[in-house]
């Protein structure tokens, strides 16, 4: 099982994820969405496509751009579309089943 973890909670789970450039991408349906809230970023990749970005909030901390996902990544990278990405002190552990 693979975990994303923030101020020592589990914020996404999923028995497998996509590896792309080092980053671990979780499926949407793994993320527990009440930690989650859109920011309004969004920056380029130039083979992946335009990239939207979540605050990830746990408690009262919040983790600004922590988590991000492209929902209409370009056909090289199709098979990450709304996959989320973490990163800026998020932990990523486990092995995929």
């Amino acid at each position: 099982m693979m975990r994303a973890i923030w101020n020592g909670t589990v914020i996404a789970e999923a028995p497998s994820t996509i590896e792309v450039e080092g980053n671990q991408y979780f499926p949407p349906e793994s993320l527990r969405r009440e930690y989650f809230i859109d920011s309004g970023t969004e920056t380029v990749c130039p083979w992946k496509g335009l990239a939207s970005y979540y605050h990830v909030t746990v408690g009262e901390e919040t983790n600004e751009d922590g988590a991000w996902y492209y929902p209409e990544p370009k056909e090289k990278a199709s098979q990450i579309r709304d996959h989320v990405a973490f990163w800026n002190g998020i932990q990523v552990e486990g092995e995929p089943e």
